[in-house]
Order: C-alpha cells, then structure tokens, then sequence
C-alpha cells in the first residue's frame, strides 16, 4: 500500500511542494518536505524516505551535490525535478546516479504515476562487482564491505564466514534464507550446527549496527533469517 511509502521533496518553491504534497497524498504516500539542501540532508538521514523528489537549484547547494551526498550514503529511490530542460543537464543527471528526471512545469498525474514506477524498481542494486542495500555497499572483487554515513565511509572489519553471509544476504534482500541454506553456503565439506550459525548472524548483525547501517539481520522464527532494509 502507498501509505507505507515516505517521499521527501527537496524543493524551496512552496507552491511546487503544496501541488506535489497534494497530489501525492492523495494517492496514500506520506510526504515531507524541505526548503533547502542542510535540511533536506538532515531529514534523509532521520526519516529514511522510500524516494526524494530533488530540485536542482537550492538555496545552499546545487541540487547535483546532494544527488552525490545522497548516493554516497544510500541507494535510495531519487527522481529530480527542475526547470532545467537543457539535455546536458538531464545527461549529468542520469550519469549522476538520478532515477528519473522530469521537467516543471509537470503534470501531477505523471509525476505520481513515475515516482510509482520507481518504487516498483525495488530498494537495492546490483551493479557489477559492487552489491548495494541501503547504505551498505558489497564489494566483491575487493572482498570488503562499508557503510555509508554523511561523516564518511565506514568499513567493517568481518571474517571470511561473515563475508560469505552478507554477500548472500545482500544478493537478495528480504528473503528468508534457512539455516541449512547459509551453512551450505559457508561450508563446502562439512557444516556446524545451528548454533554455531547462529553465532555468526549475531557477530554480522552487532558489526552493523555499530556501523550505523539501515539493513539490518532479522531472525524469522522457525525458518532462518532475512536482511531488511530499513531505508524508509
């Protein structure tokens, strides 16, 4: 349902943010907004939205730097929305990392209707040897992994084990994986009992947690365990 969704504008026009709480509203999202790039920032780390709808000329910042900020910190939905029609500007944009762009004025309807379509893209992306969920990025070829805050990045420090199971978790957020699936996974010959598996998905789940990381390990009772991204 919509109203499990959160949408931050980053906008400075009022009258552009009253037709875009409107209409977006009514469709059921949650919507916030905020009249320039230090608030905006703050309240993306705060809130955690699902998608922010950014502006490109702010009053403090230019709107392609908190499209940076943003991606360095998270892998979070972001459409901009600006004046600007010139082609270089929606090139520098989409090479920035936006998901969409869309030109003012706009139509309200199609507004809703892409930031709908990029919602159903999902919240995490695979994108050659680099796995990223929420502010936590996956290296593979490097064999590491990092959080991503607005004080830099944070690398954790896991074991081999440990690194095996936040690659398989991140691979596929929100799955419930079985015990026996993730010790197969870390073990080739031979495999612990539960409890040793366990004690690993508590050690990763500690480590990212003290990282600041919006994923974190959820056990499902009778099952096994899934990574949720509390990006929102």
């Amino acid at each position: 349902m919509n109203n499990e969704f959160l949408i931050l504008f980053i906008e400075d026009d009022s009258e552009t943010c009253k037709l875009m709480h409107r209409y977006l509203q009514r469709e059921g999202f949650r919507t916030v907004d905020a009249p320039n790039a230090k608030t905006g920032l703050a309240l993306y780390l705060t809130m955690k939205p699902d998608l922010v709808l950014l502006d490109i000329t702010l009053p403090d910042r230019n709107g392609y730097e908190v499209l940076n900020e943003i991606r360095r910190l998270g892998n979070t939905p972001v459409i901009l929305v600006t004046g600007r029609r010139d082609p270089i500007d929606e090139l520098q944009a989409f090479r920035g990392g936006t998901d969409d762009y869309i030109t003012k004025p706009f139509i309200p309807d199609v507004l809703v209707a892409r930031v709908i379509a990029v919602l159903k893209r999902g919240d995490y992306r695979i994108d050659n040897q680099l796995i990223r969920v929420g502010n936590l990025t996956v290296n593979l070829s490097a064999h590491t992994a990092s959080v991503n805050q607005l004080t830099g990045q944070k690398n954790l420090t896991l074991t081999l084990i440990e690194f095996t199971l936040i690659v398989c978790f991140a691979r596929s957020p929100e799955r419930v994986f079985p015990r026996n699936t993730l010790i197969d996974k870390c073990y080739e010959d031979f495999g612990p009992d539960d409890r040793t598996i366990d004690s690993h998905i508590s050690n990763l789940r500690s480590k990212l947690r003290a990282a600041g990381a919006s994923c974190t390990l959820v056990s499902v009772r009778g099952v096994g365990y899934r990574l949720d991204n509390n990006n929102g």
